[in-house]
């Protein structure tokens, strides 16, 4: 399970608040009875499209002075973006889940193309994976609620979004080269 989270200006809020934040952090890692994986994904901001609109609202402006400083101001915000590198960043939390084993009488091969598994066998996996399922969204549950309490949105991710993630992942060089980070609790 993946869930996405947003992010919070730590450094503008006040001393009490930054505490706040800190004990209610501290206090969901310390609830978890599991591991979870933070995943923070940086990319250089692309302000391309932003310049594009402040062009042609440049070009329809009838005011010369506002087209002036349209102008100057695309000029600034090009040198400053050239100079400074922005970064977006995106948060994930990653929360895996490792079902029992379940050791059948059917081997291995024969389970993998669906041969020679017993409708009983099959019954009592689907009744495992049912059971899965559920502590797996418990266990999301618990993470978005402690998010929730430090202020920060989340939401899971969709079948779209989780293959989104994964191209951007393992294709950096087609969608312009984020550099992920790690952060691993045990």
């Amino acid at each position: 399970m993946v869930i996405i989270a947003s992010s919070i200006n730590f450094a503008l809020k006040s001393e009490e608040e930054q505490t706040a934040i800190l004990l209610q952090f501290q206090n969901l890692l310390n609830s978890l009875d599991f591991s979870l994986q933070i995943l923070v994904q940086s990319k250089k901001l692309d302000i391309n499209p932003y310049l594009a609109i402040l062009r042609e609202r440049s070009e329809v402006q009838q005011n010369e002075l506002l087209k002036i400083q349209t102008r100057e101001y695309i000029d600034f915000i090009k040198n400053f973006t050239d100079s400074v590198k922005i970064m977006t960043k995106s948060f994930f939390i990653v929360i895996p889940y490792s079902p029992p084993v379940f050791a059948g009488k059917a081997g291995l091969f024969n389970r993998l193309i669906g041969r020679g598994v017993p409708a009983a066998e099959q019954e009592i996996a689907d009744s495992l994976f049912r059971e899965s399922r559920v502590q797996l969204d418990q266990r999301a549950s618990v993470v978005e609620q402690g998010l929730r309490a430090c202020g920060i949105r989340s939401a899971r991710l969709g079948t779209e979004e989780l293959i989104e993630l994964y191209y951007k992942s393992f294709n950096p060089k087609d969608i312009g080269g984020p550099v992920p980070q790690e952060v691993t609790r045990a």
